[in-house]
């Protein structure tokens, strides 16, 4: 499933051609996704501005004219492609063939751009675990996908002071606690066990023992902050992570892949220049973990 900087990256790659573009009609090919899709979908849809292109945790979302929100999920395997109306694909800077069969396109949005040009957007998802969903923007935050949802890794608010009180008294691991959606909102496996690596903290450590007696961060709950809006903003500027079925909206592909440390490298000697440990793979609530046993305490 496309991380918070997959997501993040699709968002930045549609946005030039949905932020403040018209939606001209909407085709679904099917009633349904994952969920079925909202009663009157395209009709609500057609005629409508799309005044911003945003994200919340792994969500799209596309605040229209009128006060309702389009929240798109890509699921396992879900895509999104931008095309003309003549059916040619809108190249990006680096191109990787990637599945465009039609028999997966299964929402087709015909736009008008904002430079004016007739385009479409097309989501595609050969397994169907993708999901859309239109909300009033008044009633946004109390929605069941987004009421219970934690901070954000992506700016200062992220901080130990934030994390403390969720951290106080926890003898989860520090992964499991990384993973709740509640604490912090998108980040998941690669990116956790990532951050981690850079924060030199075990995956196993308590998380309550990174909180002082009197609930206050420590220093290293402090660097940890620091580590994960550090992972996720560089995994945001490489492009991401090509795991499996995720492109770019333009097709191409995301290589923060390459600049994994633990990530799938088990048995690889730990890339810190200091260290002379091995990475191990361990299995946290039936996820991978990757993590050097010898430099992160």
């Amino acid at each position: 499933m496309p991380e918070l900087p997959e997501v993040e990256t699709v968002r930045r790659g549609l946005e030039p051609v949905m932020a403040g573009a018209r939606v001209e009609a909407v085709v679904a090919a099917r009633p349904d996704l994952r969920f079925p899709l909202p009663e009157n979908f395209a009709a609500r849809l057609q005629g409508r501005r799309i005044e911003s292109l945003g994200r919340r945790a792994k969500y799209l979302l596309a605040d229209l004219e009128g006060g309702t929100v389009l929240a798109m999920h890509l699921g396992m395997s879900g895509s999104f492609r931008i095309e003309s109306r003549t059916g040619t694909s809108l190249p990006g800077v680096f191109v990787h063939a990637r599945s465009t069969a039609r028999l997966h396109d299964h929402v087709r949005f015909d736009l008008t751009e904002p430079g004016g040009l007739p385009v479409s957007v097309i989501f595609n998802d050969p397994r169907r675990f993708g999901y859309m969903s239109l909300i009033e923007r008044a009633d946004f935050g109390a929605h069941p996908h987004f009421r219970s949802l934690g901070i954000e890794p992506t700016g200062n608010a992220l901080s130990g002071e934030a994390l403390a009180p969720q951290f106080a008294g926890r003898a989860a691991p520090l992964k499991a606690v990384l993973l709740d959606q509640s604490v912090i909102a998108g980040l998941g496996n690669i990116y956790v066990c990532e951050a981690l690596w850079r924060a030199r903290l075990s995956p196993r450590r308590a998380a309550g023992t990174l909180v002082t007696a009197k609930g206050l961060a420590t220093q290293r709950l402090q660097s940890l902050a620091e580590h994960i809006r550090d992972t996720i903003a560089d995994a945001i500027a490489a492009g991401g992570s090509s795991l499996r079925d995720y492109r770019q909206a333009d097709g191409s592909l995301g290589y923060f892949q390459h600049s994994f440390a633990v990530y799938d490298r088990e048995d690889d000697p730990c890339p810190r220049a200091t260290c002379r440990g091995v990475v191990k793979r361990i299995v946290q609530s039936g996820r991978s973990t990757f993590y050097c046993p010898i430099c992160q305490r």
